[in-house]
């Protein structure tokens, strides 16, 4: 008989954390970020693409102050769609010439932010937005800087979702501005310095993105000299997409780099004065994230076994799989026991009164016991944010980032009273008569 006892389960752990110790300190559900993984992706961005290539993060993949910290300390500038993304950015340290502000229905309030704290460059998406910023540039006795989002001809190639290239609320379509003439003229208060081209997102094929970047550039080049203005920066989008599915791959991040570099190159040279710009925000936080759940409730129906999980697409309606025929599953994990086989056919849900709660069909996992942790991975982009997190009430999960070894609560959990403050009890006399 042997004395040896046994090692245990092997779990989950970020940077010697286990996942066990972290539920239990910060609760559960909760969105678990890698500091070390955003840092390797923005470092391995910036070395693989041509140094003049500046990498703007975009705050709508992932919103949290302390992500868009890290990634700004390792040279990410940033990309705002909002007031609360501009506040977040400056809070992050971002200074107001590494920020643009896009977005296609940005309002007064928004665009005279952009004025007053100096945003490099407001990228225009209507020739009527146009009109307001010369407008509220003209009345603070300045010129706003403007850089125009063009909706080309050219289809997007490549994409999960297309961006532009056909009917779109982004942008101002290619021929439009081909035909408007002296629009500098028309707008003394805007002056326009840059093109902007965003064709679509999730994009996993390299040849894609440098098929893109290559009509991109030529495009700007049209659109300047027809407009003469000059491209004192040229923004060629992004939208470099993970895996997250069966039968897909990742993007080959060292062969777009051979496709891209030499692109950047030549152009940087016709035009030595120009800031390129690509805009990242899925690629840089998706690996880095881990959607944390637990296991309430073991059952079977109608064959099929079920985990009843403590959060589910309330949080993550990513794992929904909106705009698909048939539900794909994102990565899942069971945390704590990660050395047993995948031997069982698990519907993980979440606690909604939905049968849309569910962030696994089918998924392959370990047998499943209540109080099992699992993880939804490639989670750290369009989580909670994109997500309907007051559908029951339940409010945002935590969020914990781990750097240097250490875990922070970057985000608390919403309490039923934070709900509660932002309403507002009328008094019903329900014996009252109408007048």
């Amino acid at each position: 008989m042997s004395t040896e006892q046994s090692a245990g389960p092997v779990e989950f752990e970020i940077q010697g954390l286990g996942i066990t110790e972290l539920a239990e300190r910060f609760g559960t559900p909760l969105y678990l970020y890698d500091g070390d993984v955003l840092r390797e992706r923005i470092t391995a961005v910036r070395d693989r693409l041509h140094p003049s290539l500046e990498v703007f993060y975009s705050l709508k993949a992932n919103p949290n102050v302390s992500v868009c910290a890290l990634l700004h300390a390792f040279g990410a500038r940033a990309e705002l769609s909002s007031l609360t993304e501009l506040a977040t950015a400056r809070r992050a340290g971002v200074a107001p010439h590494d920020m643009l502000f896009l977005g296609p229905g940005k309002s007064p309030e928004e665009l005279a932010a952009c004025l007053d704290e100096g945003v490099h460059a407001i990228i225009c998406e209507s020739f009527g937005e146009l009109a307001v910023i010369d407008e509220l540039a003209t009345a603070r006795g300045r010129t706003a800087n403007v850089v125009l989002r063009v909706n080309p001809e050219f289809a997007v190639k490549g994409s999960g979702l297309t961006m532009g290239g056909k009917p779109r609320q982004f942008g101002i379509d290619e021929a439009q501005l081909l035909a408007a003439g002296d629009l500098a003229g028309r707008y003394p208060g805007v002056r326009l310095m840059g093109v902007q081209v965003y064709m679509g997102t999730r994009i996993l094929a390299a040849e894609a993105v440098v098929e893109n970047t290559e009509r991109i550039l030529a495009l700007a080049e049209r659109i300047s000299e027809r407009l003469d203005f000059p491209l004192e920066l040229v923004d060629i989008g992004g939208g470099l997409g993970v895996a997250y599915f069966d039968g897909e791959r990742d993007l080959d991040l060292d062969a777009l780099a051979a496709g891209v570099n030499p692109l950047i190159d030549a152009f940087v040279r016709r035009h030595p004065g120009t800031r390129m710009v690509m805009e990242l925000g899925r690629y840089l936080t998706a690996m880095a994230g881990t959607y944390v759940v637990r296991v309430r409730y073991v059952k079977e129906s109608m064959g099929e076994k079920f985990a009843v999980a403590d959060g589910g697409t309330n949080h993550h309606m990513a794992a929904v799989g909106i705009g698909s025929f048939v539900k794909r599953n994102f990565p899942m994990t069971l945390l704590n026991r990660i050395d047993e086989p995948a031997s069982e056919s698990w519907n993980v849900t979440g606690p909604l009164c939905t049968p849309n709660d569910t962030l696994g069909k089918k998924a392959a996992l370990p047998p499943v016991r209540p109080g099992d942790l699992i993880g939804v991975e490639r989670s750290g982009a369009y989580g909670p944010s994109a997500s309907p997190v007051f559908f029951l009430s339940h409010g945002h999960p935590a969020e914990v980032l781990v750097w240097q070894g250490r875990a922070s609560l970057v985000r608390e959990r919403d309490r039923h009273q934070d709900l509660l403050d932002r309403q507002h009890l009328v008094d019903i006399d329900a014996h009252a008569t109408a007048s």
